[in-house]
């Protein structure tokens, strides 16, 4: 590995220390947060095939890229994800009951059901709704991170890709203005090493994603993303920098998908299963549990009692999910612009009085 990778957990190792700066309380804020995750995936694709939701994206293998980075932010931080990142929201406190409406697309869904599953948003936590879009967050991180210089105030944007959107367009021209201007923005390009089934081999010439930024002038480093303390280590010192007006930061999280893309992908088309199952034995909740049992701070009556607190949560917001109905008819015409447009209000009294059954005047050309 390169001089900037950067790993807490090394594997094999006889014996750990509680990591400077990090509590014993925090160490078990980062496992639960892991394995809250964990348990929403397994309940959500339960869920798609079972067929009482229609679609859903995991994160399995990949929840150290979320919690690290998660700890180490501040509350009022912003964030940009791509959509495999709604484990961001859930570690800084998102209702559950809102994360299980999402995937209903009910009444209770922050998006009322317009957007595509996968797409959390919460403004209260200052996390902005994923893009179909490959990497059109990354510019909407960097004009976030422009405002906050420009305001002089010391937050910091955050965004989230995947290897693929390194190859993108939009990954580009944000390194180069970040590189140019030099505003408060981290880059997590969590590298799964698959761009849905395009291996990152057949997408790129470097090896090392992270090395992509020195063409840029934007500082780059290399994490194991399977290490949930590296992650959070080097993701606080990348927001310090930024914070002291020391720029952007390329943070390469180098780890795995276990699961498929989504619930409408099958990984065995593409992939080895000798590949997948080297992987899954560096599981990134495993490896904190190893690391917990060293501490003396781990123990099975603790670890079933995790899973059971996570799992009746879970079902809980699910069975009330499940009860709610979908969005009213008029939601569709609300807060799309700070003030209704006449001809949308026309059209929103026009379905409202459809759906009452009363007699519509239907004269005249369609309003093209």
């Amino acid at each position: 590995m390169s001089d900037n990778w950067v790993q807490v957990m090394e594997e094999g190792a006889a014996s750990y220390d509680l990591p400077a700066g990090l509590t014993e309380a925090d160490l078990k804020q980062m496992y639960e947060g892991m394995i809250m995750i964990r348990a929403y995936d397994e309940r959500a694709l339960k869920l798609q095939r079972s067929g009482r939701i229609g679609f859903c994206v995991t994160s399995f293998g990949e929840e150290a890229t979320q919690v690290g980075t998660a700890h180490a932010l501040r509350p009022d931080d912003w964030v940009f994800p791509a959509y495999r990142q709604y484990g961001v929201p859930l570690y800084r406190g998102a209702s559950m009951t809102k994360m299980a409406a999402h995937l209903f697309g009910n009444a209770d869904d922050s998006a009322k059901g317009r957007q595509m599953p996968a797409h959390y948003t919460f403004d209260e936590h200052r996390f902005v709704s994923a893009s179909s879009v490959i990497g059109s967050q990354i510019i909407h991180a960097v004009g976030c991170a422009m405002a906050i210089k420009y305001r002089k105030s010391d937050e910091v944007a955050v965004t989230y890709f995947g290897d693929g959107a390194s190859s993108a367009n939009d990954f580009h021209s944000s390194l180069n203005f970040a590189g140019v201007y030099k505003p408060p923005v981290l880059f997590f390009l969590v590298n799964n090493q698959y761009a849905i089934s395009l291996p990152v081999e057949k997408q790129t010439g470097i090896s090392e994603l992270y090395k992509k930024a020195e063409g840029y002038g934007v500082h780059g480093i290399r994490v194991d993303g399977n290490d949930v303390i590296a992650v959070y280590k080097a993701t606080r010192e990348a927001a310090q920098r930024a914070r002291d007006g020391k720029g952007a930061t390329l943070l390469e999280l180098f780890t795995y998908r276990v699961g498929a893309h989504s619930s409408s992908d099958d990984p065995t088309r593409y992939r080895e299963k000798d590949e997948t199952a080297e992987w899954k034995e560096k599981d990134p909740i495993e490896r904190m549990k190893r690391y917990l049992q060293q501490l003396n701070i781990w123990t099975e009556e603790y670890e079933a009692e995790v899973w059971e607190q996570c799992r009746t949560k879970l079902s809980v917001a699910i069975t009330k999910a499940e009860q709610i109905g979908d969005p009213p008819w008029e939601s569709a015409f609300e807060n799309v612009y700070a003030e209704m447009p006449s001809a949308l209000e026309a059209q929103k009294q026009e379905l409202l009085d459809r759906e009452s059954g009363l007699e519509l005047n239907n004269e005249g050309e369609f309003p093209l």
